[in-house]
């Protein structure tokens, strides 16, 4: 399975929501507290970029030489209709500074200074150290996830139905069939959600003999996974 600081790394870098909380700047709509952009620096730093006139921009302007203590909030949503469709959050602890001079007029880039990240997910919860988030690198299929998922739920529902064939000969008293839907793809396998109803979900985790480092290995994968429940 992935590490936590694998899965928080890939949230960072992923296009999920994410706003910055910062104590004492409360009221603010989450759209202002939200970064236009983010990327991760060379050595784990989170570069994040505002308008000028951002809340978080006035908070680190105001603190100047002072750590201003933050938090970045980070969730994770399925890119198809689920029940319980929020995948998992993290949490990215640190301290915000200004960085004048490397963003174009009207805007400000920030500087997130890791302190400790938390993450709860589909795996499980865990706590990810500096050291660690900056060691690790986002998942290679996390690019293509969104784009993989929408199109097995639009033109595959079948092929989904069938991987119930590699649930074993009890499936069928376990797994409500009326809904099934792909719920999540990593390097390490896909994820998917048998559903009747938003409070019997039932998810089925299918594991690739070996984990895929680029979309050509996924697309293999995915068609063996497919072939092994028609066999």
């Amino acid at each position: 399975m992935p590490s936590a600081a694998e899965r928080t790394r890939t949230l960072v870098q992923s296009t999920c929501s994410a706003v910055l909380l910062i104590p004492g700047v409360e009221g603010h709509r989450p759209e202002q507290l939200s970064p236009e952009a983010r990327t991760v620096g060379p050595d784990g730093e989170i570069f994040l970029l505002y308008s000028a006139d951002a809340p978080p921009v006035r908070a680190a302007t105001h603190a100047q030489d002072d750590e201003l203590p933050v938090v970045l909030e980070l969730t994770d949503v399925a890119p198809v209709s689920v029940p319980h469709r929020i995948r998992g959050r993290a949490w990215v602890s640190g301290w915000l500074t200004c960085l004048p001079g490397l963003a174009e007029p009207g805007r400000m880039m920030l500087r997130l200074e890791v302190g400790s990240a938390d993450v709860d997910d589909l795996w499980g919860s865990g706590t990810v150290d500096p050291e660690d988030f900056s060691a690790a690198s986002p998942d290679p299929t996390h690019p293509h996830e969104t784009e993989v998922l929408q199109h097995l739920h639009a033109a595959h529902g079948d092929r989904l139905r069938e991987l119930t064939a590699l649930l074993g000969s009890h499936a069928a008293a376990i797994v409500p069939t009326r809904d099934v839907a792909p719920l999540a793809l990593d390097r390490f396998g896909l994820r998917v959600r048998f559903s009747a109803g938003p409070e019997h979900c039932f998810d089925a985790r299918f594991d690739f003999p070996r984990p895929v480092r680029d979309i050509s290995g996924l697309r293999r994968e995915m068609h063996r996974l497919f072939e092994a429940a028609r066999a």
